[in-house]
């Protein structure tokens, strides 16, 4: 077919504009993070770190109930459809934007606010006198009053941060964000707007992971996926480079 068209494909996309409520104000964080990737090698030699995280829930640790056939000419690997399950993790994971090493990841049953702080704080540790720029989505445990109180102690905070869901700093989501958003702080959160997910460069090694590592596994145990996740980050940042950003924070087009 000269136009090369598949008519019998289709794929989901969105369009973030169109759900922006105000196109002016969705634009401008959407600018500043492509500016923060921009600048992140020279903050990275000033001593600072632009870490981009996210967190991937319900990891399944599946055993198949037959071994895996390997590719041959003339036949792709076939892996066993069955398969019996040993539970779930949720991993958060970093990428230093400027380096494009996995720093610090986090493997655990849960996903709380507390356990995001936790990862944070582990994180940190990894080079306790820098400064950092966390990117993350706009999800509630990225906009909480333990990573507040974390943000607070770190910068030797001793202000009345209030009383959640009743007043000051810890009020609310807005008045938590506002407060984490302060680039005064050594630890300052830029979020990306609502439906930009693409836009934070963990994703990009999320989806490398799920599709090289978690979907043609096979583990008897979470243990056993613990293990193999660590082993793929370990040859992951001993090969890694920081991912290409090209985009500029201009509407793409449809």
């Amino acid at each position: 077919m000269e136009a090369a068209v598949q008519p019998q494909r289709s794929r989901y996309w969105l369009d973030a504009k169109t759900k922006a409520e105000d196109p002016v104000a969705f634009a401008a964080p959407v600018e500043t993070v492509c500016t923060v990737y921009a600048a992140a090698p020279m903050l990275e030699a000033l001593g600072g770190h632009v870490v981009s995280t996210d967190a991937m829930t319900g990891v399944q640790a599946l055993e198949r109930s037959a071994p895996t056939l390997p590719r041959q000419p003339g036949r792709p690997e076939r892996r066993e459809f069955a398969s019996s399950r040993h539970g779930t993790r949720s991993l958060s994971a970093n990428c230093n934007v400027a380096t494009g090493q996995v720093l610090a990841p986090s493997l655990g049953p849960t996903r709380t606010e507390e356990d995001f702080a936790a990862h944070i704080r582990r994180t940190v540790a990894t080079d306790a006198g820098a400064s950092g720029l966390f990117r993350t989505d706009q999800r509630n445990t990225h906009q909480s009053a333990a990573l507040v109180r974390l943000v607070a102690a770190h910068d030797g905070l001793t202000e009345d941060l209030g009383v959640q869901g009743q007043s000051g700093i810890l009020q609310s989501m807005p008045t938590r964000a506002a407060f984490l958003r302060e680039p005064a702080h050594r630890l300052q959160f830029l979020y990306v707007p609502k439906h930009t997910a693409w836009r934070n460069q963990v994703e990009r090694w999320c989806s490398i992971l799920a599709r090289r590592v978690i979907r043609r596994g096979n583990f008897a145990s979470t243990d056993a996926l613990r293990a193999r996740l660590r082993q793929c980050i370990a040859y992951f940042n001993h090969t890694a480079k920081p991912f290409k950003w090209t985009y500029q924070g201009r509407p793409l087009c449809r």
